[in-house]
């Protein structure tokens, strides 16, 4: 059976929920925490801090939606605004990760791009190896090039979208993203390299 906010903008569940109809809350919270837990997570790496992040957002929400402008973007911008501000503040105050450099040359393709081309040089790594070597190497980037990674190549928002929350021209963000491009690939490289060594020098080659 279909909710009965199914149908309903983000922008219409969040006038019902201020007017104070629980189940507005719970369509808006069912159609939007998976992103916004997404998003923390792939910026933190850290399911807890995840967790937190995206009930603290939603907690403000209760608490501060009239804030909301339509006139300043929609309220998806709106959630991932605030995840991005208590992430960021979050890993600011643990000091978690420590980022690779930001040396790489522009290029043209995208993360998404990336991937595609990555198939062959990595193709002796298994689905999941390899998963799991982009999830780090996008930890290690810089926090202005890990957002922008999370936010559009990894599926959530386009680069108009992303420019909103982050505050920034869409130029701007796709010059990150292809920046982040050339540190994911040379970041992946290493990893295969060294990989490739350790196996050689154990006499497990990997043709």
């Amino acid at each position: 059976m279909a909710k009965t906010g199914a149908h309903k903008s983000d922008e219409e569940l969040l006038r019902l929920m201020m007017a104070g109809d629980g189940d507005a809350f719970e369509e808006l919270y069912d159609r939007r925490q998976g992103g916004v837990y997404r998003f923390a997570l792939r910026m933190s790496g850290s399911a807890e801090i995840a967790e937190d992040v995206t009930q603290d957002v939603f907690m403000a929400l209760m608490r501060d939606g009239h804030q909301f402008d339509p006139a300043r973007g929609n309220v998806a911008g709106y959630l991932f605004g605030m995840a991005r501000h208590r992430t960021l503040k979050r890993l600011r105050r643990e000091r978690t990760f420590v980022s690779i450099t930001e040396d790489g040359e522009e290029g043209g393709e995208t993360f998404d791009e990336l991937l595609i081309a990555s198939a062959d040089p990595f193709a002796d790594l298994t689905r999941n190896e390899m998963a799991d070597l982009v999830r780090q190497a996008v930890l290690a980037l810089p926090e202005h090039y890990r957002e922008v990674v999370a936010l559009c190549s990894l599926g959530e928002m386009s680069y108009e979208q992303a420019a909103e929350v982050i505050g920034c021209p869409v130029g701007t963000i796709r010059s990150r993203l292809n920046r982040a491009r050339g540190m994911l690939v040379r970041k992946l490289s290493v990893v295969k390299e060294t990989a490739d060594s350790v196996a050689f020098a154990q006499g497990g080659i990997r043709l």
